[in-house]
């Protein structure tokens, strides 16, 4: 049993790692907008949940796996290998894989014109307007805040 709850620890700890990487943060905050829209403004049922969340567990599962592969393997050689260099770019492939038919699945999901005057209707309301922007910003910022100031300390 102890086995058990560590093994929980681990894939925690895993899940911290790939928290560190910008397009890991990006899926949370794309993740969150889109189940805010979804809530918000369409009526699922338990099926078109159920594929929204796996599509958005996909893209976040995909991108802890590259983020692991991509540290084993510059832990493995610091020096440039060819093989190295396709293994990351074939991971890094599949997550782009994931995230085009995301993508898709997205645009099947949502492409509702009625939704679309709803959503510009409740946001033509200046301060609902003015709080998306600035999750928008606060979005931006916990993507790419964290690599700006990791780039600006090392230098």
């Amino acid at each position: 049993m102890k086995k058990f709850l560590k093994s929980f620890k681990y894939a925690a700890h895993g899940v911290t790692e790939a928290c560190k990487q910008r397009n890991f943060r990006f899926h949370i905050c794309a993740m969150a907008f889109v189940i805010f829209f979804a809530a918000r403004f369409y009526n699922f049922g338990a099926e078109r949940w159920a594929i929204l969340l796996l599509t958005c567990a996909g893209a976040l599962a995909l991108e802890t796996v590259n983020t692991g592969l991509e540290r084993l393997a510059d832990k493995v050689t610091e020096e440039h290998s060819h093989r190295i260099r396709i293994a990351k770019d074939c991971a890094a492939g599949a997550v782009l894989i994931w995230a085009v038919f995301a993508v898709a699945v997205g645009l099947l999901l949502f492409w509702d014109m009625d939704s679309f005057a709803l959503i510009r209707q409740y946001f033509s309301k200046y301060s609902r307007l003015a709080v998306l922007i600035l999750a928008v910003a606060l979005a931006w910022a916990f993507v790419f805040l964290p690599e700006i100031y990791s780039n600006r300390r090392n230098k």
